[in-house]
C-alpha cells in the first residue's frame, strides 16, 4: 500500500468532498448559464467553500452551531438573482443544509393580506412550502409600510424574524431587492440585518455580455441573428440601457420576444414556402422595427 497517498485517521479530503457533494457540478452550471457575474459567482464559491469546511468540522466532531444562511442579494432588475437563488438551493442541498433543495419565490402579495386575520395564515402557508427549502423574497422592501397605519406587513416581518431564529437549520431565507431600498429596509427593521449573515450584490450587465445573452435566449429556441440584427441589437442595447425602467437581462429577453413576433408576421404577410433557416433567423429589420430607435420606449410596455 502507498502509505504516501493515504490520508491518516481522521484527516478529510476536502477536494474529494468538493467533487463528490456535487457542488463542483452545481458551480460548473452557474458559469455555463450565467454570463457574467463574476462577483457573484466567486461569492457563492465562498460559500460553498466555508460549508464544505463546516461540514468537515461537523464530521470530526468539532463542535459549531448551524452557521446563518440567510442571505441578501441586491441589485437591479434582470440581474439573474432568481436564478442565482435556485443554484443556492441546490447546492445547500448538496451539502445537506436543507432537507429538500427547493425555492419558492414570492412577493408582498403572497404574504401580506388585506385584512384583519388574513397575513398570519397567508405568511404562515407559504413559510409551510418553503420548509427544508428556500423562500426567495423579492423586493422584500415592500413588507414594509411605515405611512400606512392599516397595512399588514409588519406582521408578516415578525413571523418571517421568528421564524428565521428557530428554524435556520430547516429554512434559508433570500431577501432581494434595489440595493438603496434594501439598506433602508434593514435600518427600519434592524432584526432582519442581525439574521442576514451574507450580502451579494449584483452588477448589471455590459453590453458585451448583453448581447452574448440574448444570443443565448434565442439559440435556446432555435433562432439566430443575421449579422445585421446583430449590429441592430448592438445599438438597441445602448439605447435601451438610457432609458426609464432598463432591467438588463429582462428587458432584452421581453425586446427579442417582440421581434420573433414581427418576424413571424414578416414573413407570414410575405407568403409562399418557407425554409429552415427563414424561420430561425432574425433579421435587421425585426430589431429596427422597435420604437426605441426613434427616441422611445419599446411597444407599449414602459416596464419592458
Amino acid at each position: 500500500m502507498d502509505t504516501a497517498e493515504t490520508a491518516p485517521p481522521g484527516d478529510i479530503d476536502l477536494r474529494a468532498e468538493f467533487e463528490s457533494s456535487g457542488v463542483a457540478e452545481v458551480l460548473a452550471e452557474l458559469d455555463r448559464e450565467l454570463t457574467g457575474l463574476k462577483p457573484v459567482k466567486a461569492r457563492i464559491r465562498e460559500t460553498a467553500a466555508l460549508l464544505l469546511v463546516d461540514r468537515a468540522r461537523r464530521s470530526l466532531g468539532l463542535a459549531q452551531d448551524t452557521p446563518t444562511l440567510h442571505m441578501c442579494f441586491t441589485g437591479n432588475p434582470g440581474t439573474g438573482k432568481t436564478t442565482v437563488a435556485l443554484k443556492m438551493a441546490g447546492l445547500l442541498h448538496r451539502l445537506g443544509y436543507v432537507r429538500k433543495g427547493h425555492l419558492i419565490s414570492v412577493t408582498r402579495d403572497d404574504l401580506v393580506g388585506q385584512y384583519i386575520g388574513h397575513t398570519a395564515p397567508k405568511t404562515k402557508e407559504i413559510l409551510k412550502k418553503a420548509m427544508g427549502g428556500v423562500l426567495f423574497i423579492d423586493e422584500a422592501y415592500y413588507l414594509y409600510r411605515p405611512d400606512n397605519e392599516r397595512d399588514y406587513g409588519q406582521e408578516a416581518i415578525e413571523i418571517l424574524l421568528q421564524v428565521m431564529e428557530n428554524n435556520r437549520d430547516d429554512l434559508v431565507v433570500i431577501l432581494a431587492g434595489y440595493a438603496d431600498r434594501m439598506d433602508l429596509f434593514f435600518r427600519s427593521n434592524p432584526g432582519f440585518r442581525s439574521r442576514i449573515a451574507h450580502h451579494i450584490g449584483f452588477p448589471d450587465y455590459s453590453d458585451a455580455e448583453l448581447l452574448t445573452i440574448s444570443e443565448r435566449m434565442l439559440e435556446e429556441q432555435s433562432y439566430r441573428l443575421s449579422p445585421g440584427a446583430r449590429a441592430a441589437v448592438t445599438e438597441y442595447i445602448s439605447l435601451r440601457r438610457a432609458q426609464p425602467h432598463f432591467a438588463n437581462a429582462r428587458s432584452l429577453r421581453n425586446a427579442l420576444d417582440r421581434a420573433r413576433l414581427r418576424q413571424a408576421n414578416r414573413l407570414f404577410e410575405a407568403g409562399g414556402r418557407v425554409n429552415a433557416a427563414a424561420l430561425s433567423t432574425i433579421e435587421e429589420e425585426d430589431i429596427r422595427a422597435s420604437r426605441v430607435f426613434s427616441g422611445g420606449l419599446d411597444q407599449e410596455r414602459p416596464h419592458d
